[in-house]
C-alpha cells in the first residue's frame, strides 16, 4: 500500500534554508523537488494553515478565519482564540459545523487512515481532523475516530518535546501502525521566534534542533523505502517570520474614532493576527465600520486595508461577518542580527508585544514564504511554478490514488 508522510516545521521560513544553517534540509533539497516559489494563505498563522493543509483550500473555502475568529454568539461578535482546547465546541454551537470541506482524514478514514502527531497549539493540532476522521495526538489531549478520547502526548511545548514526539511518531507511526497518511507538526522554530530575535543564537539553536527532527523522519522513511515500501514524504513549513518593529491597538484606534459603543455591543470586533487583523461587524455595526477604513489607510501602521474581492484575491472572503482584512506596514530596518524588515503587529487585549521577536500573519514578504520539499526517492529538481499550502493535500491525494475533487490547490 503507498504512504503519505508529510512533516511541517512551524515558522521555517525558505530564506532561512543553506548549507551552513540547515545543513540536513539543504542536503534533502538536493535529492527532491524543490518548491522554488512556495506560499503560505491569508492569514499567515499556522490554525488557518493547519487546515488549507488538510483540506486544500484557502479560507474562504474552509472556513477558519485565522489564530483568532469572529463568532456570532447572541446577535453578537464575540473574539475567539481558536488555539484553545473548546474551540471547536463554540464554533460548532454558533455555526452548526466546523470545516466546510472534507479534510484528509476525512478521506481517507476508510482508506489506510489518518494519524498526527502535533506539538503546537491545541487549535492548530485538531483542526487538521476537527472531526475525529482519523487519530491526532496532542500534549492536550488525543483522539480517535469517532471522538473517542485517548491519553494525551507526553511532550512540553518546546524542542525537547519535538524530539521526543519524533522519536515516538517514527517508531509507534511509521514503523508499526503505517496508517496511508502519517503527519508530524512540531512548534519549532515558531515557538522560540515568539521569544527570541530573528538571526539570533537562540533562532539557530530552534533551527538545529528541527533539523534534529526532520533527520531522524527521514532516517526512517528511506530505512522503509529500502524494505519495499512506497512512501511520499513531503517536508515543509506553514509561513515564515518577521520581526516586530511596534504595535497597536486597534480597537483604541476605534474608540477613538466614535465606535466605542459598537465595540461594547459587539456590533463591531477586531481579530488580531500578529502582522494582521480581520475586522468584523454586524449588520448594525457595519455601515460605521466601512466609514472609518479610508482614515485607516492613511495611518503610518497599515499597510493596505482590503474589502469584498480584494479580499477573495488574498483567498479570503466577506463573510461570518468579516468586513475588511488589514495588512500591517513594514519598516526598512534591520534587527541587531542583520535581518531586514521589521513589521507593526496588532496588539491583542491583555498580551504584551515582545518588540524585537518574530511574528507572522499578514502578507509580508518573508511570512509568506514557506518551504516545501516533496519525496518520492526519485524524482529530484526545482519547481519554478507558484506552489501554496493548498496544493499539499492534492499532492498526497493523487499518490494515494483516491479521488481529486473539492481542492482549490492542485498536485505537484
Amino acid at each position: 500500500m503507498k504512504r503519505a508522510v508529510l512533516m511541517c516545521c512551524d515558522g521555517l521560513g525558505r530564506n532561512w534554508i543553506d548549507a551552513e544553517r540547515t545543513p540536513v534540509l539543504h542536503a534533502l533539497r538536493a535529492r527532491s523537488l524543490w518548491c522554488a516559489e512556495h506560499s503560505a494563505v491569508f492569514p499567515s498563522v499556522t490554525r488557518a494553515s493547519a487546515a488549507s493543509v488538510t483540506t486544500g483550500c484557502h479560507p474562504a473555502r474552509h472556513g477558519l478565519h485565522g489564530n483568532r475568529m469572529g463568532l456570532f454568539e447572541s446577535g453578537r461578535i464575540v473574539v475567539r482564540d481558536v488555539g484553545a482546547p473548546d474551540f471547536r465546541t463554540h464554533m460548532r454551537r454558533a455555526t452548526g459545523r466546523t470545516l466546510l470541506v472534507p479534510s484528509l482524514a476525512e478521506r481517507t478514514a476508510k482508506r489506510g487512515g489518518f494519524i498526527a502527531f502535533s506539538n503546537v497549539s491545541p487549535g492548530a493540532a485538531f483542526f487538521l481532523d476537527p472531526d475525529a476522521h482519523g487519530h491526532v495526538y496532542h500534549r492536550s489531549g488525543s483522539h480517535a475516530p469517532g471522538g473517542m478520547a485517548l491519553p494525551a502526548l507526553p511532550v512540553t511545548h518546546d524542542a525537547a518535546g519535538d524530539w521526543a514526539m519524533t522519536e515516538r511518531f517514527c517508531g509507534e507511526v511509521l514503523r508499526e501502525r503505517k496508517p496511508a497518511i502519517a503527519a508530524m507538526w512540531i512548534c519549532d522554530p515558531d515557538h522560540t521566534l515568539h521569544g527570541v530575535p530573528l538571526g539570533s543564537p537562540a533562532h539557530q539553536e530552534a533551527l538545529d534542533g528541527a533539523e534534529r527532527c526532520v533527520r531522524e523522519v527521514v532516517r526512517t522513511v528511506e530505512e522503509l523505502r529500502r524494505q519495499g515500501e512506497e512512501i511520499l514524504l513531503l517536508v515543509g513549513s506553514d509561513h515564515g517570520q518577521e520581526t516586530i518593529g511596534d504595535s497597536v491597538s486597534i480597537e483604541d484606534w476605534l474608540v477613538a474614532r466614535g465606535l466605542d459603543a459598537l465595540l461594547g455591543s459587539g456590533d463591531v470586533a477586531v481579530a488580531g493576527q500578529g502582522t494582521a487583523a480581520l475586522l468584523y461587524a454586524t449588520a448594525r455595526g457595519r455601515a460605521d465600520l466601512l466609514g472609518v477604513l479610508d482614515a485607516m489607510r492613511r495611518e503610518p501602521w497599515a499597510d493596505d486595508v482590503v474589502e469584498g474581492e480584494a479580499m477573495r484575491d488574498r483567498g479570503f472572503a466577506s463573510a461570518g461577518g468579516v468586513v475588511a482584512a488589514v495588512n500591517m506596514a513594514r519598516v526598512p530596518d534591520t534587527n541587531p542580527h542583520g535581518v531586514p524588515g521589521k513589521r507593526w503587529v496588532a496588539s491583542e487585549p491583555g498580551k504584551p508585544v515582545p518588540v524585537g521577536s518574530g511574528q507572522h500573519g499578514g502578507w509580508g514578504p518573508d511570512e509568506m514564504r514557506p518551504f516545501l520539499m516533496v519525496n518520492d526517492g526519485r524524482c529530484v529538481g526545482v519547481r519554478p511554478e507558484p506552489s501554496c499550502l493548498v496544493d499539499i493535500a492534492p499532492t498526497i491525494v493523487r499518490f494515494l490514488g483516491l479521488p481529486l475533487d473539492g481542492f482549490d490547490g492542485k498536485p505537484l
